[in-house]
């Protein structure tokens, strides 16, 4: 039987503890939909589980990727799905777990994905531009070729602005049309874990100090002393973006912490318009016997 659980929720809200539980409980094997865990040597700043934890069961599309390599959608569908069918071949179950919501819901509604390469000069150009006149202007010209995708993406969202006109330019068609949906041929359940939003801010704060605390700058300067340029995208994570100004004398430690609390709280909000309380394909449960009831039956050998 080919049965998938998502584990989804803003930054900090405690997926990958509640995943790890529920796959011991139940049995199974975990899945990152988390667009920056991807990346090897970008452990303490995407706060990805230690070796340690993912030697207790297999862990998947952890460490795919260099720093410097450009990693899509499309990809990330590709390898996603060899990973799920590995994992249905034997029989367990797969635990998704992750805050980036286009992986997630690309999987669950069977998205098809533009397939087109980065083109990293054109992404040179239109990132300078918005720089030079501001993400608005950027923006205007995604509204004029694709008012449905301008509304959904933030104009400040300068990477995926980008992305939504580079597949224009591309394929002469709107990433909106590219974007159907379909079955996605598996069965799946959505679990929501649930943190009340003081809470979360709590860990947000708490996290971030840990992160830098822990050595974040460091593994920023190792990741640039062994080549990544510091304009590379997976440079530009929260946190990493940070601690390259840092480390080039344009903040202090203090200030790269509160710019980090602050860029943390507002991915949060965004992720919450992927993941909405009041989607009624989203379960929330705040531990695991509320989880593992949530999900009644559906774990249930078949």
């Amino acid at each position: 039987m080919r049965r998938l659980v998502a584990v989804v929720g803003p930054t900090a809200a405690g997926k990958s503890a509640l995943a790890l539980a529920l796959a011991r409980r139940f049995g199974g094997e975990v899945v990152n939909a988390d667009s920056r865990q991807i990346y090897r040597g970008m452990d303490i700043g995407t706060a990805k589980p230690s070796r340690e934890t993912r030697a207790l069961l297999p862990h998947h599309l952890y460490d795919i990727a260099d720093p410097p390599d450009s990693y899509s959608l499309a990809l990330y569908r590709r390898d996603a799905l060899a990973a799920l069918d590995d994992i249905w071949g034997r029989g367990e179950v797969a635990w998704l777990v992750g805050g980036t919501g286009q992986y997630v819901w690309a999987l669950l509604e069977a998205w098809q994905v533009p397939d087109v390469p980065p083109q990293p000069e054109r992404r040179a150009e239109l990132a300078a531009l918005a720089e030079r006149e501001g993400v608005e202007t950027l923006h205007a010209r995604l509204r004029a070729v694709d008012p449905e995708a301008a509304g959904r993406i933030d104009a400040r969202n300068v990477r995926r602005v980008i992305r939504a006109l580079e597949v224009h330019e591309v394929t002469g068609r709107p990433i909106t049309d590219w974007q159907t949906k379909g079955d996605p041929g598996f069965d799946f359940r959505v679990l929501g874990a649930g943190c009340e939003e003081r809470e979360l801010i709590w860990r947000i704060n708490r996290r971030t100090e840990a992160m830098f605390a822990g050595g974040l700058v460091e593994e920023t300067q190792a990741l640039l002393d062994a080549g990544v340029p510091p304009d590379a995208s997976a440079l530009s994570s929260i946190g990493y973006a940070e601690a390259v100004r840092e480390l080039d004398g344009d903040i202090t430690r203090e200030k790269a912490i509160e710019l980090t609390k602050r860029a943390t709280k507002r991915l949060a909000r965004r992720q919450r318009q992927w993941f909405r309380p009041q989607d009624s394909r989203i379960a929330w449960a705040d531990d695991v016997d509320g989880a593992s009831e949530a999900l009644g039956p559906f774990l249930e050998p078949s």
